[in-house]
């Protein structure tokens, strides 16, 4: 069995990160078609908004920057010319090209003619837009580079080195078109992208469904997977109960069997047969094992019968307290006459509709067990009150007690709790069963609150 379950709850962890993983994979491909689809979206509404803006405006949106630049180019290229050394020259084109960068960026009108015709066409034109500039050279009596994005800016004693043009573009914009402006000084080229600020959200929505579905199918598995294994502790816990009965259960018929095969022996002793007193005595043992075997028998014949049907209460109107005081001195002369026993009650003459049989039985239990599983001289309480909701009767003991994981199952068929499980303690589990039983058949319950090693109070609690 444990191996069945260790092997259940590998199989089914492995399960899980399985579908977890295909479904991670899953997502992450249906997000990143999203994203690309969305990308080619606008990027193709943004070409049909360059062909408008062309067309009809005959602009291409940087006519600002153009002017601004012709002015600026005609005096940069004279300083590149005039500077003296490598060190200059470098600063320089530093100088230019931030120069050319923030011109193309606060000049230029593109921005607004496309969010303009993204609303006319009822698009979403909450973009942000951003420029990188490819190549920039100075044409002057010799070809001056300021930057290729190849090669990167020229960089005294190492002009191979720089930044490889769109590898620090974030994959999330979007490349509306590449651009180039020549002028008598200058030679540029550049690239306009745009990148929308909801689009995340918008990509969310597309995916949501498959999100959705992809989570539902991983609730749904371990969900299944927590049931199967609870189950399967179950069946375990069960089956550990079938186990624990059969062998108290053999042990319980085995103390009768043996003492009224003792005694059968005994009875053919010929010392034995001539002295009428050990045979009377001997009798009499055989005649209370007998009663005992009769007893444990019927118990378990009782089970089967309650299994199959309902309890057949014989009810009667009684005297509680009376009863009470009658269960309670029957007990104390009987297998309690070692206990201390308190009362409790004063019921006042209530009267209510009860089994006297069952109600017996059920109050003979709880004593029995609280002087059962009592390490020290019984001291019990018995309790009796009324109130609003019904009957309360307590059964109080200085006993060994019951930890919390015990006192969940006290109440099941065959359960005991773990101390319970010594040979000093003997039984099959089924007295506190039968409490339970017998309670609910009269319409109420019974609880149970108790400590290790501070003893135990039952709680009944019946309608009248």
């Amino acid at each position: 069995m444990m191996r069945k379950r260790n092997s259940v709850l590998i199989l089914g962890i492995a399960s899980i990160i399985i579908l977890t993983s295909v479904q991670v994979i899953i997502v992450g491909g249906i997000w990143k078609q999203k994203n690309e689809m969305f990308g080619l979206r606008y990027t193709m509404r943004s070409q049909e908004a360059l062909y408008f803006i062309n067309r009809r405006l005959g602009s291409d949106g940087f006519d600002t920057v153009r002017y601004v630049l012709s002015k600026y180019s005609d005096q940069a290229a004279r300083e590149l010319s005039d500077a003296k050394d490598s060190a200059a020259l470098y600063n320089k084109k530093q100088e230019i090209l931030k120069y050319f960068t923030i011109a193309l960026d606060k000049e230029q009108d593109l921005s607004a003619m496309l969010a303009a015709y993204f609303e006319r066409r009822r698009w979403d034109k909450n973009f942000v837009h951003s420029i990188v500039i490819n190549d920039l050279e100075f044409i002057a009596s010799d070809t001056i580079p300021v930057i290729h994005r190849r090669t990167g800016p020229a960089i005294p004693g190492n002009e191979a080195r720089g930044r490889t043009g769109l590898s620090e573009v974030n994959g999330s914009k979007i490349l509306v078109n590449w651009f180039s402006m020549e002028d008598n000084n200058y030679r540029l080229r550049f690239e306009y992208f745009i990148d929308f600020s909801d689009k995340q959200q918008y990509i969310l929505r597309e995916s949501a469904a498959t999100l959705l579905l992809s989570i539902f199918s991983i609730i749904v598995v371990v969900t299944i997977f927590i049931i199967t294994y609870r189950n399967l502790m179950e069946e375990k816990r069960l089956s550990n109960l079938k186990t624990d009965f059969i062998n108290n259960m053999t042990h319980e018929l085995k103390t009768p069997l043996s003492t009224i095969t003792v005694a059968g022996k005994t009875l053919e002793m010929p010392l034995i047969r001539s002295n009428d007193e050990k045979i009377v005595e001997t009798a009499r043992l055989i005649g209370k094992q007998s009663v005992h075997l009769n007893q444990l028998i019927n118990m378990i014949l009782e089970i089967s019968m309650w299994e199959r049907t309902q309890f057949e209460l014989e009810k009667k109107n009684v005297d509680i307290e009376e009863l009470m005081d009658d269960i309670v001195g029957s007990f104390r002369t009987g297998g309690g006459n070692n206990a201390q026993i308190i009362k409790k009650y004063d019921l006042k003459g209530i009267k209510a509709e009860l089994d006297v049989v069952y109600f017996t039985t059920m109050l003979n239990n709880l004593l029995s067990n609280a002087v059962k599983y009592s390490d020290k001289q019984p001291v019990i309480e018995v309790e009796g009150f009324r109130s609003e909701e019904g009957i309360f009767i307590k059964v109080n003991d200085n006993g060994i007690g019951i930890n919390k994981n015990d006192q969940k199952h006290i109440f099941d068929k065959f359960y005991r709790a773990h101390t319970g499980n010594i040979h000093k303690f003997k039984g099959l589990g089924l007295g506190l069963y039968y409490v339970k039983k017998i309670a609910e058949a009269h319409g109420g319950d019974v609880s149970v609150n108790s400590k290790p090693g501070k003893g135990s109070t039952f709680t009944i609690n019946i309608p009248y």
